[in-house]
C-alpha cells in the first residue's frame, strides 16, 4: 500500500527527514504497493470531484485513484525520489507533484475540496503544521485523516505520544466543523508485512459558510 509509518513528511526530533526518505525511496525498486489505501476509497468515493491536497503523497498511489474519480490534485512528499518516481508512473496534468517538507514549507494551495493525510505524522510540539494542513481545507470541503493504531505505531519503532493522533486533529475542530467518521476499522487489506491489519479513521468537514 501507500502506507507511510510515521516518519514520512516531517523532520526533526525523532522523525525522518528528507534525506532519510531519499535513501529509503532509493533502497528499493518500489517501497510502497501501487493500490491506493482503503480508507481513501470508503470516504472519498461518493464526494464530489473538485481540488484534492495528497499530503504525504509517497509513489502516488492514493493521487492517481483521486486523479482517477476527476479530483484535481496536488501531491506533496519530503521526498524527491518519491516525487520523481510517482511523476514518471503518471504524467497527467489532473496532478502536480510537489516536493515539500510541510514542517518547514507553506502548504501548496488553499480551499481545497478534500485534504488526505494517510499515515502523516505530524510532531504534537507542532501545532503550526496541523493548523496550516486544516486551513488549506475550503467552505464545505472534506479532511481525512488516516493513521496506524498506537501499536501498529510502536510496531514501527515510534512513540504514538509523540504524534497528533486523529482523536486529537478532533479536539481541536471548531463548531465550523461536522465530524462524519470517527472510528477505528479493520484495514481490509493488511500492509506493513501484515501487521498492519487496523486504521483509526478521522472524516470531517468544514461548513461551506
Amino acid at each position: 500500500m501507500s502506507d507511510h509509518t510515521p516518519g514520512s513528511g516531517a523532520s526533526g526530533g525523532d522523525f525522518d527527514g528528507a534525506a532519510e526518505w531519499d535513501e529509503r525511496y532509493r533502497s528499493a525498486d518500489r517501497l510502497w504497493t501501487a493500490d491506493v489505501n482503503p480508507a481513501l476509497v470508503a470516504e472519498a468515493a461518493d464526494l464530489t470531484p473538485g481540488t484534492a491536497l495528497d499530503v504525504g503523497s509517497g509513489e502516488g498511489a492514493d493521487a492517481r485513484w483521486l486523479a482517477d474519480q476527476g479530483w484535481q490534485v496536488t501531491a506533496v512528499d519530503i521526498s524527491q525520489v518519491a516525487i520523481d518516481r510517482a511523476r514518471e508512473t503518471d504524467t497527467r496534468e489532473a496532478i502536480s507533484w510537489l516536493r515539500a517538507d510541510l514542517s518547514e514549507d507553506e502548504v501548496p494551495g488553499r480551499d481545497f475540496g478534500l485534504v488526505s493525510l494517510q499515515y502523516f505524522p505530524i510532531a504534537r510540539s507542532d501545532d503550526a503544521t496541523l493548523h496550516r494542513i486544516l486551513d488549506s481545507v475550503g467552505p464545505g470541503g472534506h479532511l481525512l485523516v488516516v493513521s496506524h493504531e498506537a501499536e501498529g505505531i510502536r510496531a514501527h519503532g515510534r512513540n504514538p505520544d509523540d504524534y497528533f493522533q486523529p482523536g486529537d486533529v478532533v479536539a481541536v475542530l471548531d463548531d465550523s466543523w461536522t465530524v462524519i467518521t470517527d472510528e477505528t476499522r479493520e484495514r481490509g487489506v493488511a500492509a506493513g508485512g501484515g501487521a498492519h491489519t487496523h486504521d483509526v479513521v478521522v472524516h470531517a468537514q468544514r461548513s461551506a459558510s
